[in-house]
């Protein structure tokens, strides 16, 4: 073999072996634990009925929220934010939409529980860039706010949904084999991924988390971005409300109370940066469905609530240590 014969040979060796080195092991860390959470469960719950469809679409169905709450996180934590109102709006779009659906109809509702996400995201999004605050501490205080605005609002009563038109699209309902739930948390995952990954807009909430001094200088507007981001949770949190009432047929003032810590835990496992610059909204949903598998498995297996409590926050402890611990040197 000669010289260039060889030189040629090791050459494509080389440059695999470069481009193995470069994967971060952390962005396989969801994957690796649902496989492995589905196949614990699948072995120590088969008499239980954990791999039946009825259980699996159930756990697609409860999850739903999480997941399209989850997309908008990416977003906001890629951008370089935070937004800790999400459960409140979820509330507050249940109660709105539902009342709206009562006495005004199927598209009032539609409109009212969108709506009320949108205004709360344009205000937080409106005070974090014009007033130069910590999104932290605008939609800290948000949280509070609307939850109160939630409870008066119908002075802390349910509120029924028997419109069956928007159950069945917003929740109980099915097409074919496939759950409504499913399919809105395919479109806005689906559409979220393309937004994120394909199109300019993406690129810049990247940036802007990255580095926004440097994205300002090449032109990106970063507080447009920023607004943008805290726009799209917000609106997502009022459809993920939305979603509550058709599947519960109801709406409460406690709907999303516990969902926030949930959805967080859900996008950081799923490989998005806690303090911005790059996240994946396809491990958003992996960490939201295991989320939503694990409290399952955990039920089915007959744990008591402290027992399940203690279980999540330990898987939790250790996939987010995998996660988010920095290489060492760095």
């Amino acid at each position: 073999m000669t010289a260039q014969e060889h030189v040629a040979e090791v050459r494509p060796l080389r440059a695999a072996s470069a481009r193995l080195r470069r994967i971060d092991p952390r962005t396989y860390v969801v994957y690796v634990a649902f496989l492995l959470i589905l196949g614990f469960f699948a072995v120590t719950l088969r008499d239980d009925g954990f791999l039946t469809q009825t259980n699996l679409l159930n756990i697609v169905r409860q999850t739903t929220p999480i997941t399209v709450m989850a997309v908008g996180l990416v977003f906001v934590l890629s951008a370089g934010e935070i937004d800790l109102s999400l459960g409140s709006v979820v509330a507050l779009s249940s109660l709105c939409g539902a009342l709206a659906i009562r006495d005004y109809g199927l598209l009032a509702g539609i409109a009212a529980g969108l709506g009320v996400g949108f205004g709360v995201g344009l205000v937080n999004g409106l005070f974090t860039t014009l007033l130069r605050l910590p999104s932290f501490l605008v939609t800290l205080a948000t949280m509070g706010l609307v939850a109160g605005v939630a409870r008066w609002t119908t002075d802390l009563a349910s509120v029924a949904v028997i419109n069956e038109t928007f159950t069945n699209w917003f929740g109980s309902g099915d097409l074919g084999p496939v759950p409504s739930l499913a399919i809105w948390a395919l479109v806005v995952v689906a559409v979220g991924h393309f937004v994120y990954r394909h199109q300019r807009f993406g690129a810049h909430v990247v940036a802007t988390g990255d580095n926004a001094a440097a994205a300002r200088v090449t032109g990106i507007r970063v507080a447009r971005v920023k607004l943008t981001v805290l726009v799209i949770s917000g609106t997502l949190a009022g459809l993920a409300g939305l979603l509550y009432a058709g599947r519960i047929q109801s709406a409460t003032y406690t709907l999303g109370e516990n969902d926030l810590l949930v959805a967080i835990a859900a996008v950081v496992i799923g490989g998005t940066r806690l303090f911005g610059g790059g996240g994946s909204v396809i491990g958003a949903l992996i960490g939201s469905l295991l989320m939503g598998m694990l409290n399952n498995g955990l039920i089915l297996s007959g744990l008591s609530s402290s027992e399940q409590m203690i279980a999540q926050g330990a898987l939790l402890l250790l996939a987010i240590s995998l996660t988010l611990r920095e290489p060492r040197g760095s």
